[in-house]
C-alpha cells in the first residue's frame, strides 16, 4: 500500500526554522496534490499548506509569509520550509497526499494517504 514517510520535526527556539520533508512510495499512479495539516491538544485540525499538481499553493492565514510549501513530482516529495516559528506553531504535523492508485479490477481509485506525523515544538 502507499505510505508517506515524514522527517524534519524537532525542538526549536522561537524565531527559528525547520524544514519538513514527506516522501510517498508504493503502488501509486499519480499524486494530484500534497499538503500539510497540523493538530495540537485543544485545537481542531488545521490545513497549514497545500500544493496542487500544477504548483499552485495555498496557506493558512496564520503561516503566510513564514511557511513555504514545495514539491518534487518526480520524487513524490513535498517540503515545508518553516521560518520565524513561534510557540503557536507547536503541533504534530501530518503530510497528506491526494493520490490515485490502481484497483484490483484494472481501474483507478482515489484516496488520501497520510503520514505518521512529526512533532514540532517551539519554545518561547
Amino acid at each position: 500500500q502507499v505510505q508517506l514517510v515524514e522527517s524534519g520535526g524537532g525542538l526549536v527556539q522561537s524565531g527559528g526554522s525547520l524544514r519538513l520533508s514527506c516522501t510517498a512510495s508504493g503502488p501509486i499512479a499519480k499524486i494530484d496534490a500534497m499538503s500539510w495539516d497540523r493538530w495540537s491538544p485543544g485545537k481542531k485540525r488545521e490545513l497549514v499548506a497545500r500544493v496542487d499538481a500544477h504548483g499552485g499553493t495555498n496557506y493558512d492565514e496564520s503561516v503566510k509569509a513564514r511557511f513555504t510549501i514545495s514539491r518534487d513530482n518526480g520524487k513524490n516529495t513535498a517540503l515545508l520550509q518553516m521560518d520565524n516559528l513561534g510557540p503557536e506553531d507547536t503541533a504534530v504535523y501530518y503530510c497528506r497526499a491526494e493520490g490515485v492508485t490502481y484497483d484490483t479490477n484494472g481501474g483507478f481509485r482515489k484516496n488520501d494517504f497520510w503520514g505518521q506525523g512529526t512533532q514540532v515544538t517551539v519554545s518561547s
